[in-house]
């Protein structure tokens, strides 16, 4: 149950939100509120981002408080209630407001939510196509970053000799998830695209059935688990168009017998002679395309990934590497790429020092940094991002040069042969340090990994002392009324639309 902390969060930010009325739909991920709004204009932004629960802004497809890992958990709760319970107490639809007078800045304001509503129209196809895929894998990511701990203490336990009765334990508590996790991705997806969710679950479980192991699909017998979390995607899709093709014929008195049998039927037979299969190919592809990247590209492998990586996190597109995370989990154990997307995060933090120490008198945005360090350190990066670096347009820059550096660092020794990865995905930072698992042993792989975050703190922070700022933005930045950068204009800011 959320804490008054909470509630007292959730209740600060519905007025400003335009109350609930304006609010039409509410969710959340690992960091962010989201919420769906009929008006745009009716938002108080400065007052949201004064709230002390409130570490940053986003403004996409949803109107998006950052409010940090865990405390996202518990205000969502808290926010739904009291929207249902004001909507409970005034069902009638409320009469209309007296129009508001006809300003400038009310116009100017109204304006720039149009051209931020048609931009994201416009950018519609592809992001939406990889938010719901987001939303399909996000919700398994608690589960995975506890198993994932687990499977580390476990590992530990085993090397040691320590505790062997509870080896075996903790073994199957961390395994047991990851052996259905087939089944989540089946049900999530069917919810997601407007399916029945256990009929999605129903043929993603076909994939994890032993038995499969007993038919032949082009001319090989099939291994249970084959195709993994893409073909139960694949499957669950395939259940979805199925389901929704025999509302439009089944008579209702026999929906309840036929849509389902027609459903399973139809989508797991495919599953079995060509989903599985065809999946399986596509996943064995790109766990061998990740080890040959960084075995042949190493160092440059990683300088790509490492710098690129603040830019989809800005745009939201990272959701869209949980597939391939989750897969590459599946296959090894962890996902070699995480601690090299990781060292963003590390530039980040490495540039907002850099911005702290340059401008001594600017006391607003220090606050801001000193607020939001502890979590970029521990790898939740949005705070900085749109409430430091991104406003201040050539700090962004600046800090992505360090998570390309830090990610040129670890891509370097994966080509030397100390393969590691992470084995959850979620956390990043600092707490990624206990889902770390590897070829070379923990210590050599925390090594590596603890250098990779220092190349990336002390890269992003030169350069951002360096070449951070220009010397006009050092004279209107560094004074006590210096501009926020979280309402005044960019300067220099980088395209990235």
């Amino acid at each position: 149950m959320p804490s008054d902390k909470h509630r007292d969060t959730a209740a600060a930010i519905l007025p400003l939100v335009g109350g609930p009325d304006n609010v039409t739909s509410i969710a959340h991920c690992m960091t962010r509120l989201r919420i769906g709004l009929r008006d745009r204009s009716l938002v108080d932004d400065a007052a949201l981002r004064e709230l002390p629960g409130v570490l940053g802004l986003v403004e996409d497809d949803t109107y998006q408080i950052v409010l940090g890992p865990g405390a996202v958990a518990r205000v969502t709760p808290a926010f739904e209630a009291l929207v249902a319970a004001a909507r409970q107490d005034s069902p009638a639809a409320p009469a209309a407001a007296p129009a508001a007078p006809v300003t400038a800045d009310g116009l100017a304001a109204r304006g720039a939510a149009l051209r931020a509503d048609r931009k994201a129209r416009n950018a519609t196809p592809v992001k939406l196509a990889l938010r719901r895929i987001a939303n399909i894998f996000v919700p398994l990511i608690p589960a995975l970053i506890g198993c994932g701990i687990i499977a580390g203490l476990n590992g530990l336990l085993a090397n040691a000799g320590l505790l062997p009765t509870l080896v075996p334990a903790l073994a199957a508590i961390a395994s047991g998830f990851l052996s259905l996790i087939a089944v989540f991705v089946g049900y999530n997806t069917a919810k997601e695209f407007g399916g029945t969710p256990v009929l999605g679950g129903a043929v993603a479980a076909i994939i994890v059935f032993p038995g499969v192991a007993k038919i032949d699909a082009f001319g090989q017998h099939l291994t249970p688990g084959q195709g993994g979390v893409l073909g139960a995607l694949a499957a669950a899709l395939l259940a979805v168009c199925v389901e929704k093709w025999c509302r439009t014929w089944v008579p209702e008195a026999l929906d309840n017998l036929v849509t389902p049998t027609v459903t399973v039927l139809t989508a797991g037979l495919a599953t079995l002679f060509g989903l599985m299969f065809l999946a399986g190919e596509i996943a064995a592809a790109i766990g061998a395309f990740a080890g040959w990247l960084l075995h042949a590209g190493g160092a440059l492998a990683g300088l790509v990934l490492g710098g690129l990586f603040l830019p989809l996190v800005m745009l939201g597109l990272h959701q869209a590497l949980i597939p391939i995370h989750t897969t590459l989990i599946e296959q090894s154990g962890y996902t070699v790429l995480l601690p090299i997307l990781a060292m963003a995060g590390a530039g980040q933090v490495g540039a907002a020092l850099a911005v702290y120490c340059r401008l001594p008198r600017n006391r607003s945005l220090r606050t801001v940094i000193k607020s939001a360090l502890p979590a970029g350190f521990l790898g939740v990066g949005e705070p900085l991002i749109y409430g430091v670096s991104l406003p201040l347009g050539r700090p962004f820059v600046t800090a992505c040069a360090g998570g390309a550096a830090g990610g040129a660092f670890v891509g370097l020794f994966n080509q030397l042969g100390s393969v590691f990865g992470s084995t959850a995905i979620g956390p990043s930072g600092w707490a990624l340090f206990p889902l770390l698992d590897g070829h070379s042993g923990m210590g050599t792989t925390a090594a590596i990994y603890a250098g990779g975050l220092a190349v990336g703190y002390l890269v992003g922070f030169a350069a951002t002392w360096f070449f951070g700022f220009t010397d006009r933005m050092l004279a209107d930045l560094n004074t006590d009324g210096g501009k926020d950068p979280a309402t005044a204009p960019p300067a220099n800011t980088p395209a990235m639309a």
